[in-house]
């Protein structure tokens, strides 16, 4: 048996000082300092962001002379040249531009470019997670019940507008002798499981809504639903990710005393966080919604098929 399933506490603790260090990394969440949809810059120039961007339908052209200072793959770049979507970290991305790293993502059709800068006032001010102490009564037994086929619903995130969010199946367990269910993404590579919930303690004692990953259920579908390791959103960090709410019958009728509450006060800075109960969501002026809007006319991004890391993505 390993050394956590041993001690669960100890293994939280550890877990939870992985969280804090992930999150203040150079360019973890909180160095995110803008999402720029290119659709919105049609003359290619988006203010306070070096080159000149440009969809071209499955890709982006960036154009940049040598005053841009733009560096692709670490040497300095001059010139044209075509990208698509970076994947990966934003600490590894190809493009840079002084302290600064750009990441080109696309949602549905729709190209933007992501600025994250290690010194952005966010990080600056981050003084650490609240976060519960291990509860083993919010650690429970589960089972994952597949739909057979992904199903999308349309739900509102956290920046006003309303998106698909893809979703594979139903996660069952019991809290205090009632059955509860959420309903779950899948990620299309490892099998694991992806929610996104709300529950009492939302907009009071923690932030508006959390995610959580329970892991690869077995082959029987069973799997730990434990909500000590229920994660902030990327958008609690940073304003500029674009988190999903919950989807219909994932808000959850009790307390879930238990995870990551909310950033602890930054007040010493002026930074504006979720740093107490009315201000979850802070920033966009929205109560999370008990049903999903109906789509809006107009650019839309994607489809979650994949269950996002936590970490760098918020629906993404």
């Amino acid at each position: 048996m390993s050394d956590d399933a041993d001690d669960p506490p100890g293994a939280w603790r550890k877990w939870h000082e992985h969280r804090v260090a992930a999150v203040s990394a150079p360019y973890g969440p909180l160095a995110l300092t803008g999402t720029h949809w290119l659709a919105d810059y049609p003359e290619g120039r988006i203010p306070a962001v070096p080159g000149l961007w440009r969809p071209t339908g499955a890709a982006v052209a960036l154009s940049a002379g040598a005053e841009d200072g733009i560096r692709i793959d670490g040497e300095p770049f001059t010139g044209d040249t075509v990208l698509g979507p970076d994947g990966g970290p934003p600490a590894q991305s190809r493009i840079s531009a002084k302290e600064t790293r750009l990441v080109v993502i696309r949602r549905e059709g729709a190209w933007a470019v992501r600025v994250f800068d290690p010194g952005s006032p966010a990080r600056a001010g981050f003084t650490g997670i609240e976060a519960s102490p291990y509860d083993p009564a919010f650690a429970l037994p589960g089972r994952f019940r597949p739909y057979g086929a992904d199903r999308t619903v349309q739900v509102e995130n956290a920046d006003g507008r309303t998106r698909g969010l893809g979703l594979g199946g139903e996660l069952g367990f019991r809290f205090e002798g009632v059955e509860y269910t959420l309903q779950v993404a899948v990620d299309e590579e490892d099998g694991s499981l992806w929610a996104v919930f709300g529950d009492a303690t939302g907009g009071r004692s923690s932030y508006r809504f959390r995610f959580l990953r329970p892991g690869v259920p077995d082959s029987s579908g069973a799997v730990t639903v434990d909500f000590n390791r229920a994660l902030l959103p990327p958008c609690a960090f940073a304003d500029h990710f674009i988190c999903p709410f919950p989807p219909p019958g994932n808000t959850l009728p009790f307390e879930v005393a238990a995870g990551e509450r909310r950033l602890k006060a930054a007040l010493a800075t002026g930074i504006r966080r979720q740093d107490t109960p009315d201000s979850a969501c802070q920033g966009h002026g929205q109560n999370l919604p008990s049903e999903p809007p109906a789509a809006p006319h107009g650019l839309r991004h994607p489809h979650i098929r994949r269950a996002p890391d936590p970490l760098q993505e918020d629906e993404k």
